[in-house]
């Protein structure tokens, strides 16, 4: 609950503890009763004439608790997007914890390289991957995606009992954790000759990123940067296999605005950390994607994943 010159955090007794430990100089307060309760009892003794919410993620039958358990009149205005918007420009400390979390991030890529083989089955490059993460005391920021072969050209392939078989390409969409904030990276393996058509469409895809990146800086409508991308991709006649959004805000949430889409209203800014993958899915073929994280300049784009 946030007031002008307060900021509340409303828990019960399992995590109040952590909370204080953690929170500074947030007000950490451990609910007797129920959060509804807690909140109403915050608006009696803060004087609260007008109370948000967010209409996305608050449902009917908690709106209408929390409105039986105000004693005061208070004025309920829904609202969308206050603390994702604040969100979307990260601090310095926020950067280097998603650098922290890309620094690991290439340590698990190079490890990748040693293990995809032919024989391999998705599975176990997953189990395996899991246990070299969990071995170095981190965490994934998202379950791992592993597509093998003609499962690449399922966006989010689930991890199958596939065995990657010799020349094949794997796709591996995988992020770190760290402090709560996260990494989000997709990379392409070759297990041998890579055929033409691959080829031509990985050099594709990896233009039409490296367009989009050249057109980031603060002032730039988000849809612009996607438009970049894949009208470059239809000029290749690929943008018929081009099915989802250029990339997204990330932070201490894997998608975070602002939205790198067609129909994202948001103005590029300073300190704002996207991810940008453009992707190619040829059905029941393979598909390519190639996605890195970048942080908004005065001077453009940097590219914090340049080293992986």
């Amino acid at each position: 609950m946030i007031l002008p010159r307060h900021v509340y955090y409303l828990t019960d007794s399992r995590y109040s503890l952590d909370a204080r430990r953690h929170f500074g100089r947030i007000n950490v307060v451990e609910c007797k009763k129920s959060a509804f309760d807690s909140v109403a009892d915050l608006v009696s003794k803060r004087k609260v004439h007008s109370l948000g919410f967010d209409e996305r993620h608050l449902v009917v039958v908690s709106f209408r608790r929390l409105k039986k358990a105000l004693t005061r009149k208070v004025r309920l205005i829904g609202t969308q997007g206050l603390i994702e918007n604040i969100r979307a420009v990260k601090r310095e400390n926020e950067v280097a914890a998603i650098r922290k979390a890309l620094c690991f991030h290439n340590e698990c890529y190079q490890y990748l390289k040693t293990i995809i083989r032919p024989g391999q089955a998705e599975h176990q490059i997953l189990e395996k991957l899991e246990r070299f993460v969990l071995r170095h005391q981190q965490i994934f920021s998202f379950p791992p995606i592993i597509a093998s072969g003609p499962n690449s050209c399922l966006p989010h392939a689930r991890i199958s009992d596939r065995k990657i078989k010799k020349n094949d390409l794997v796709l591996v969409d995988m992020g770190i954790e760290v402090n709560g904030y996260k990494s989000d990276l997709t990379r392409m393996f070759f297990l041998g000759k890579i055929p033409h058509l691959v080829r031509e469409v990985c050099e594709a895809v990896a233009q039409a990123q490296r367009l989009a990146i050249a057109q980031i800086k603060p002032g730039v409508l988000a849809k612009d940067v996607d438009s970049c991308a894949r009208n470059f991709l239809k000029e290749k006649k690929l943008g018929a296999y081009f099915s989802h959004s250029l990339g997204h805000g990330i932070g201490l949430e894997v998608h975070e605005k602002p939205g790198l889409s067609p129909r994202s209203p948001s103005v590029l800014e300073k300190g704002m950390v996207l991810t940008v993958e453009p992707g190619v899915y040829i059905p029941g073929r393979f598909g390519v994607r190639i996605e890195d994280m970048v942080l908004v300049t005065s001077q453009g784009a940097k590219v914090l994943s340049g080293l992986i």
